[in-house]
């Protein structure tokens, strides 16, 4: 698979987070082999729970896949850019690397606001950002923009 293939699976993640009314984010984990041992999608409206953002869903059941909470070598792909809480969880999973979508201005941690990856932390996974950009952002508006005429 291509990163894009990986990006295309976060995706139609986040579109099914939309009848929930939550915002929609989706993201997936690739092992080193390739294989998708995580996926996950925003569920803070449909759960109630502001701890159930993609990233972390998808880190969880990477982490059961794998049978241990190390995700090392494992590359997270996020339609939105990660906010404070799930830099810190992709830190401490040692995830190797971060490829995300849009940018998240209000707070991002992967340069939008800050840069958590670039602190002195025990893990420093690289991070690319604009995958997919375009759709990632589309979709983003495109809620937002039914959320206001509602």
């Amino acid at each position: 698979m291509t990163h894009e293939d990986y990006m295309r699976e976060a995706i139609a993640l986040a579109c099914t987070c939309i009848p929930n009314g939550d915002v929609p984010v989706g993201c997936v984990v690739a092992a080193p082999d390739g294989s998708i041992i995580g996926r996950g999608r925003n569920r803070r409206e449909e759960l109630g729970l502001a701890t159930a953002h993609a990233e972390i869903e998808a880190i969880n059941q990477a982490c059961a896949a794998l049978g241990s909470w190390r995700l090392t070598g494992c590359t997270l792909y996020v339609t939105l850019e990660p906010c404070p809480m799930c830099a810190g969880a992709i830190v401490n999973a040692r995830i190797a690397a971060v490829r995300y979508g849009a940018k998240e201005e209000k707070s991002g941690c992967c340069g939008s606001v800050l840069n958590l990856f670039e602190e002195r932390f025990n893990h420093r996974p690289r991070v690319y950002g604009g995958l997919l950009e375009e759709e990632c952002r589309e979709l983003l508006e495109a809620f937002f923009q039914k959320l206001r005429e509602t």
